[in-house]
């Protein structure tokens, strides 16, 4: 594809749909030849028309990094949205209230988020990785779709700003609290997930990539070949992606995730209309 007009136009339509809440045909549906990269510019677009309505970013979500997840979406990639003022939000105590109004088709993702204190260079080991991360958080992601039952291509996802509703995050510990390896503790780490009171799934570091911080990694070469506006910047929010299966959630719902094995601590989330 990559004609400019064909692109804006898309744009324009994705952001009127986030917007209004409003479900849309897949673009991949209409465009056979809509790739990847076209999603990424669509969201592109997306995201500076946001900055000029006033938008502040703050971060940025990692999708699809849970393999396990892959066939029931037909996604066999990560991607990656950015995560904004607006839909960024800090729990109280490990304690917190959010209103599922205007997101479509809400799911919910527990993942384990970093803040960054320097920009990872390209080509990040391991060490390079760990020496720009201040801190550790729990976290839940409102993931949602505004294309109609979850049916998509991987490029609408990319279009559809990484499929971001909405961030939660839970009390944030410094990365030297995960001890003398902190990679060996996010890989190994554990997960209960629980509704209303009731466990629902345990999901394990190592389903993210093999680890959070791979997944950091990942995102880190992916940014590398998408130019200098798209790398990451100190102060930022990286969510890693969902240790579990997505689940669906209702106002009126109760969520908790309990870590184990990293000194991380439990984050309840109550859903409202």
């Amino acid at each position: 594809m990559r004609a400019a007009g064909k692109l804006d136009a898309i744009a324009a339509e994705m952001r009127a749909a986030q917007d209004a809440c409003q479900s849309l045909p897949t673009v991949t549906s209409r465009y056979t030849d809509f790739s990847v990269d076209d999603g990424y510019a669509v969201a592109a677009r997306i995201h500076q028309s946001r900055l000029a309505a006033g938008a502040s970013p703050r971060g940025r979500k990692i999708g699809f990094t849970n393999a396990n997840i892959w066939p029931e979406y037909g996604v066999h990639q990560p991607i990656w949205g950015y995560v904004y003022e607006h839909t960024l939000a800090d729990a109280k105590d490990g304690e917190a209230a959010l209103s599922l109004a205007g997101l479509a088709e809400p799911k919910i993702e527990p993942e384990v988020a970093f803040g960054l204190r320097a920009t990872p260079p390209a080509g990040a080991d391991v060490q390079a990785l760990l020496d720009c991360i201040e801190w550790v958080a729990p976290a839940f992601e409102i993931v949602q779709s505004h294309f109609p039952g979850w049916k998509f291509q991987v490029a609408d996802t990319t279009a559809a700003s990484g499929l971001h509703g909405r961030l939660v995050l839970g009390t944030r510990v410094p990365l030297s609290s995960l001890g003398d390896d902190p990679a060996a503790v996010l890989a190994a780490l554990t997960v209960g997930l629980h509704r209303d009171g009731q466990h629902v799934e345990t999901g394990r570091g190592s389903n993210v990539l093999g680890s959070p911080l791979a997944a950091l990694g990942h995102l880190v070469a992916v940014l590398t070949g998408q130019g200098a506006e798209a790398a990451l910047r100190p102060g930022e929010v990286v969510t890693t992606g969902t240790v579990t299966a997505a689940y669906a959630v209702s106002p009126g719902q109760s969520w908790a995730m309990v870590p184990a094995g990293v000194p991380l601590q439990p984050l309840r989330l109550a859903l409202t209309g």
